[in-house]
């Protein structure tokens, strides 16, 4: 069956954007959206312009009008967007988050009218990133609709796995875990769960289409969703200085990490700006790729019945780490591509392991793991861990609060599901 926007592409500078409201969010779409602005509580933030702009936006795509509406929306994107970004995420009002989204839906099919593909799905990709769920989940629908025209009408091609690999360098010392197939719930819970014991169970996730009908691969992700626009992490490890996040391309991201560097310098440069893609919710920015993988049993060992666990995606190439920090979840660790070493440490163990005073990294020890400096932080050679290199198909437990280190050491694509 060919999707709307393979239907309308003869006639795309003019059937775009009513293809997509109309067969995509259904007819009534235009209505709705409007209904739902007027019914916000804004009261508290002051929204009241924007939401007349955004429905102002609509009315002139409705009328044909895509430039007035597209200028609406930039004008009400830049107000969220100040507002989003006026002190700490945390307090930011959950009314601009949403208002940010509208006003990235009605740019989205602006840019969709006249034919403005790739921008159209980057502001998009903003609004799913930095806005709220809609009503109508307006923008994944619309995203992975346009994310599949743009990959349909590109060529393909296999992207070449980089040929650096990463050797892992054990401590001395480390202790074993211990590897389990597939156990029951009841012995998961009582063995490993309740005594806080870390475990690699195998055979758990050998099903999943990523491994198996869909296998996951730079090639796969480049076509599934090259044109999509996520957080990327440029640096060695977090806690550099120089370390920070950029938003790019799926596209641009693995045609950086597909390079190999030439010469020593190129490769010090390459450290440096080492690229990660990492604990990131990708599967609810793109749900399309949520049917790769499926949530292993034993996250329903959660307190809380309802609740679904928190999911993030880790890709990168070989080289990428996370410093030697704790989080306080349950985490099943999934590795679907590449491997990767891991080291633990038992929370009975904190004092040896040097957090950083300060509030942001109180959940990350100041010793490099690779090159301990021994002087500065004795205590950390007395401190016994576990180590292991986790493979396709491996699903490693991690207890709330054990500390774990985490390097790469080749292409890889892990995914964890927190509980509490």
């Amino acid at each position: 069956m060919s999707t709307p926007l393979a239907q309308h592409s003869a006639t795309m500078s003019s059937g775009v954007p009513f293809a997509l409201a109309e067969q995509c969010l259904g007819p009534a779409f235009f209505g709705a959206v409007t209904e739902e602005l007027q019914t916000l509580d804004i009261s508290d933030v002051g929204g009241e312009p924007i939401v007349e702009i955004i429905c102002s936006a609509l009315a002139a795509l409705k009328r044909g009008e895509p430039g007035c509406s597209k200028k609406l929306s930039q004008y009400a994107l830049d107000i969220c967007w100040e507002k989003l970004n006026s002190g700490y995420w945390r307090d930011v009002s959950l009314t601009w988050r949403q208002l940010y989204s509208y006003a990235a839906l009605t740019m989205c099919l602006s840019l969709s009218r006249e034919a403005d593909l790739g921008p159209a799905l980057k502001v998009c990709d903003l609004g799913l990133l930095m806005g709220a769920p809609l009503e109508g989940n307006y923008l994944p629908r619309l995203a992975a609709l346009i994310s599949k025209w743009l990959s349909d009408s590109s060529p393909g091609g296999v992207v070449p796995a980089p040929k650096v690999q990463c050797d892992a360098v054990p401590l001395c010392g480390g202790l074993e875990i211990q590897r389990m197939a597939c156990p029951s719930l009841e012995t998961f819970e009582q063995e490993y769960m309740q005594t806080q014991t870390p475990v690699i169970i195998t055979g758990a996730i050998g099903h999943w289409p990523a491994m198996t009908t869909r296998p996951w691969s730079l090639s796969y992700l480049k076509k599934a969703a090259g044109k999509r626009t996520v957080p990327v992490e440029i640096g060695a490890r977090y806690t550099d200085q120089a370390w920070t996040q950029k938003l790019m391309t799926i596209d641009s991201f693995i045609e950086t990490v597909s390079q190999t560097p030439s010469d020593a310098e190129d490769q010090k440069q390459e450290v440096s700006s080492k690229l990660y893609l990492a604990q990131h919710q990708l599967f609810e920015q793109l749900p399309e790729l949520r049917a790769d993988i499926c949530i292993p049993d034993y996250c329903c060992l959660s307190e809380s019945v309802d609740s679904e666990p928190v999911v993030n995606a880790w890709i990168g190439p070989a080289g990428t780490v996370s410093p030697l920090h704790h989080d306080p979840y349950h985490n099943v660790f999934a590795q679907a591509v590449g491997r990767k070493l891991i080291r633990l440490y038992s929370p009975a163990y904190n004092d040896c392991l040097y957090p950083h005073e300060g509030a942001m990294l109180h959940n990350t020890s100041q010793v490099d793991c690779q090159r301990p400096d021994l002087d500065s932080f004795p205590k950390f050679a007395d401190a016994p861990y576990w180590e292991c290199v986790v493979g396709p198909g491996d699903l490693l437990y991690i207890p709330p609060k054990f500390w774990h280190y985490v390097q790469s050491l080749s292409v890889s694509f892990s995914v964890s599901f927190w509980w509490t």
